[in-house]
């Protein structure tokens, strides 16, 4: 795997670069606009990670489990201006003087925040024994439009059947650990399925504290997309 924690995707109105933080938390860097993605500490860490990713133009959470969702970090990194979209779990967690900026999302809702289109879609678990883990109509996905690319932030979804076909995506960000999320033959399949131009395995640390095998996933994926890998940990 690559030591890298950055990559660049490039789109019609600038590049796109990807920086992984940490598991869930990435931030994306796009026509002078910063987005931080589901930011929580490391696991055993505090909000210090953030110290030099404060005050972006938009948060975007995907739901409200502790290692996508961190009150003390929102506090840290939320600037005067900083545009906040959710799911309706994370809006009842966040602080009564920063709920006024959080714009609540559903699955299929569509609007712009930051002047970024986002579209909220299903984020949820399918097979029988980890569903109690991501219940339907919880949690959102979303597909961001930045220069002309699609680009799909997965959350903790395993492959549904409103999610098996998604158009036009140019990188995907897929998470792959147990019990929780996508097994790595799954989340080939799905790869397989919709064929993003590019994937990128996230959210790969299994609940035993092992990491989820992505030689093994690039390999089962084959020529369906690209995948590249970035240091999450």
């Amino acid at each position: 795997m690559t030591a890298s924690r950055d990559d660049t995707i490039a789109t019609a109105a600038g590049p796109l670069q990807i920086h992984a933080i940490h598991h869930a938390s990435m931030r994306l860097s796009w026509n002078g606009k910063h987005i931080l993605v589901d930011p929580a500490p490391p696991k055993g860490g505090s909000e210090a990670a953030y110290k030099d990713l404060r005050e972006p133009d938009l948060i975007l959470y995907t739901h409200d489990h502790y290692d996508h969702f961190d009150t003390a970090v929102l506090a840290a990194v939320a600037g005067p201006a900083t545009q906040i979209v959710a799911n309706r779990d994370v809006y009842a967690a966040v602080p009564p003087p920063l709920q006024a900026r959080v714009q609540v999302m559903a699955n299929g809702d569509s609007t712009a925040a930051a002047g970024i289109p986002i579209q909220a879609v299903a984020m949820y678990n399918t097979t029988p024994q980890a569903m109690q883990f991501h219940p339907r109509g919880r949690g959102n996905g979303y597909i961001l439009g930045l220069g002309g690319k699609r680009i799909y932030i997965a959350g903790d979804s395993e492959e549904a059947p409103e999610l098996k076909h998604l158009p036009d995506i140019e990188a995907a960000f897929l998470a792959m650990n147990q019990p929780y999320t996508l097994k790595v033959a799954e989340a080939a399949h799905w790869v397989h399925d919709f064929k993003p131009r590019l994937v990128y395995p996230y959210h790969y640390r299994n609940a035993d504290g092992s990491l989820s095998n992505l030689e093994a996933f690039k390999a089962a994926v084959g020529t369906a997309s690209e995948v590249r890998l970035l240091d999450w940990y």
